[in-house]
């Protein structure tokens, strides 16, 4: 066996290097840590093994908040865009989302650039396979070479790496996404230190010939006609707007794979971690829904330099030979050649309850968890985590307080609060329907929430910063002038407004109030008001959405304030729930694996009104210096 050899001394070592690894790494230097990112692969820098796209519902959100603290993932993102469009405009404002195609090859390659390149980050190549710790403090990393790096904390981002293993039909094999490596040892090594893992499964479909696909036959999906971009930096948003298509399965498709069930691990026994539900293979579908004919599939391109085609919705780790089968079923794809078949992938993750709101593992100091890697789904939802924890180990680092975000402050803390909070027996998914003060927590104001904290906490430079202020500005500016701005009744403006399909005005209003009516714009008021001055798109949306849903956007904030109280009642990290005899067996089993650092969290845990009640007057009698079990 080789002796370690020391190799290196740093601030944070992070331990991966897709989304969630760019963005820790990225975060800690740019707070002024000296940092070394390890990854399996250089070539696989910010790998994206699954779909070409980032964004949709829930996950845009994620995007701009994480680009609003200082983050990389939207520039990245706009820098390699195919097409962008915006989802759900047939909804309210609170669902809207941005989701762009990617060049996934362009992306790894830009992700790649920016570690080079920034400055106190230390981008290598290296399998991980233990963890050096003192007493119960981690403090550095080994590698299978026997290399070895000490650090003041290390942050975990493996993915879906940990013991990974891909099976397709009757074949079955150590690996990692996209045929990369998989990695092994660590999985022993967390153990070892007393940590729980949980194993999940996950897949992705097929991948085809573009000259083999019959674009006739399908629908075509285009990009928004003005595009917008995520990141509130990028100036200049251009994307070549290449079409995706939409086509569906059909009865037959359904037949085929019904008829090949006793070949599809899923349902073998050979597959035993539970997947995505908002995501299931195909084979899923067709057994869940016995009555549904047809399923949504969409042809999305992977990038500009290669022919390869993504097939959204027949995601499956049926056999080759009954995935080409079935996809020559659908309309448009009858002459298909498969490039790649679809698999699934099973791996080990760090169940998330042993996690506090900063993404530290509890018991160990020094040590921080992000990503797929605690038992989350997406390229968004890593990036995230790997945001938060990269910030707050450079904080450990430097003796200061943690950062956290309340889920009534951002997406980003509704998916850490959730993960850290409650059971999760599938990969976690942001969802819009999971954040319940959605339509404060909208794509449009992720810069005017979160910029200022990012701001407080050292990550938003100068340049960010400068356009943020200048678009706050804006906003507020503009809000002003609308909300003292007045409209008298008059034959011009009224015949303004009925050409709007608006009702004629009776008496004299603030244009404030005006805009609130829903067949009125800003474009309206302008001609009513030509002394109003002409603003950005993205400036319009926010005060038309302001003015049009105030009255419930002042019921959110109310709600927010009721929510605020019960976060207030910090929970004592030494209280024992053992010796509280006022609780139940359950709500005590509950509290002691949660650990909830507040009242409302333990809410959230799932105990139930009397133990929370009586959770509370323990915690009340407790500060008024009495006692309580």
């Amino acid at each position: 066996m080789n002796w370690p050899m020391l190799l290196g001394t740093y601030d944070v070592i992070v331990v991966g290097a897709g989304h969630a690894g760019c963005e820790a790494a990225l975060a800690a230097s740019r707070l002024g840590c000296r940092v070394l990112c390890l990854t399996t692969n250089l070539d696989a820098v910010g790998l994206m093994p699954c779909n070409p796209a980032m964004g949709g519902p829930g996950k845009a959100q994620l995007i701009r908040e994480v680009d609003a603290l200082g983050g990389q993932i939207g520039l990245n993102t706009d820098a390699v865009c195919l097409q962008m469009r915006t989802l759900n405009t047939g909804k309210g404002p609170a669902v809207w989302a941005l989701r762009a195609q990617c060049d996934k090859r362009e992306y790894q390659r830009c992700a790649r650039r920016v570690l080079e390149t920034q400055r106190g980050l230390d981008l290598k190549q290296g399998l991980v396979v233990d963890l050096v710790r003192e007493g119960r403090r981690v403090c550095g990393v080994r590698t299978l070479m026997g290399e070895e790096y000490r650090a003041k904390a290390v942050v975990l981002t493996t993915g879906v790496y940990l013991a990974a293993r891909v099976t397709v039909g009757d074949v079955s094999f150590p690996s990692g996404p996209s045929g990369q490596l998989p990695a092994v040892g660590l999985s022993a090594a967390l153990q070892e230190m007393g940590l729980e893992l949980g194993r999940f499964k996950t897949g992705t479909p097929p991948r085809v010939h573009r000259r083999s696909v019959d674009f006739e036959r399908m629908t075509v999906q285009p990009g928004d006609e003005r595009p917008e971009p995520f990141s509130y930096l990028t100036e200049k948003f251009a994307p070549p707007q290449v079409p995706c298509w939409l086509t569906w399965t059909n009865r037959r498709t359904h037949e085929i794979i019904r008829a090949n069930l006793h070949r599809a691990p899923l349902f073998t026994g050979r597959i035993v971690g539970p997947g995505p539900r908002y995501c299931p293979s195909v084979e899923d579908k067709v057994v869940r829904f016995p009555d549904k004919q047809a399923h949504q599939v969409f042809l999305e391109p992977e990038g500009m330099d290669t022919e390869e085609m993504y097939v959204l919705g027949m995601s499956t780790s049926l056999p080759p030979d009954v995935q080409l089968e079935a996809l020559r079923t659908i309309p448009g794809l009858e002459q298909v050649e498969m490039v790649r078949p679809g698999y699934a992938i099973e791996y080990d993750y760090l169940c998330p309850y042993q996690l506090d709101n900063s993404l530290a593992v509890r018991d160990w100091e020094g040590l921080y968890s992000a990503g797929q890697l605690n038992g989350t789904s997406g390229y968004e939802e890593a990036a995230a985590q790997g945001l938060i924890a990269g910030i707050n180990a450079a904080l450990w680092v430097k003796g200061e307080p943690a950062f956290v975000l309340q889920r009534s402050e951002a997406y980003i803390g509704v998916l850490i609060d959730d993960l850290v909070t409650k059971e999760h027996t599938e990969p976690y998914r942001m969802l819009t329907s999971r954040a319940e003060y959605r339509l404060l927590l909208r794509q449009d104001n992720a810069d005017l929430r979160l910029t200022e904290k990012g701001r407080a906490v050292g990550l938003v430079d100068e340049k960010r910063y400068a356009k943020y202020r200048a678009r706050r500005d804006m906003v507020l500016g503009a809000r002003q002038q609308l909300e003292t701005a007045t409209i008298a009744p008059g034959e011009e403006v009224n015949r303004i407004l009925e050409s709007s399909g608006s009702a004629p005005l009776r008496e004299t209003t603030s244009a404030w109030h005006l805009l609130r009516r829903s067949e009125v714009r800003y474009a309206v008021l302008r001609r009513l008001l030509p002394r109003l001055p002409e603003l950005p798109p993205d400036v319009v949306l926010h005060i038309e959405t302001e003015a049009k849903y105030e009255g419930y956007i002042r019921r959110q904030r109310a709600q927010v304030e009721r929510f605020q109280r019960m976060e207030e009642k910090v929970i004592p990290r030494e209280l024992d729930y053992d010796a509280l005899s006022c609780l139940s067996r359950e709500g005590r089993d509950r509290l002691r694996r949660v650990r909830p650092q507040t009242l409302g969290q333990a809410v959230r845990a799932g105990v139930s009104p009397a133990d929370a009640w009586a959770l509370l007057l323990h915690l009340e009698q407790r500060r008024r210096g009495g006692s309580a079990t």
